[in-house]
């Protein structure tokens, strides 16, 4: 899993890449990629796999803040990346958020 952030020269966004490598997605049809920023909606930011079997997407956030996210797979399976900046606790059960700084 990676993430690959891009800043403008000049602005207040950056571009965010969520990257998951076929070894970590083994068997999975569908990944979306659901957080704070998208008001934690499992339909909106789908990835798409690429030829070598690598899922991605890339999304544009706001710099100077912190965002909570998880990758939920096949509808029904949620994971954190393993290329997070950080983790924090979720307000939901007994398990962590990734987090991503931008």
């Amino acid at each position: 899993m990676a993430l690959y952030k891009s800043y403008p020269k000049q602005g207040e966004t950056c571009k965010v890449t969520f990257e998951l490598p076929p070894e970590a997605t083994t068997n999975v049809k569908k990944i979306a990629l659901v957080g704070d920023f998208n008001g934690w909606d499992t339909t909106t930011h789908v990835l798409t796999r690429n030829k070598e079997g690598a899922f991605s997407i890339t999304v544009v956030l706001n710099q100077g803040r912190e965002y909570q996210f998880r990758y939920f797979m096949d509808d029904y399976r949620w994971e954190n990346d393993w290329a997070a900046d950080r983790y924090a606790p979720s307000s939901f059960g007994n398990c962590d958020n990734s987090v991503v700084i931008v």
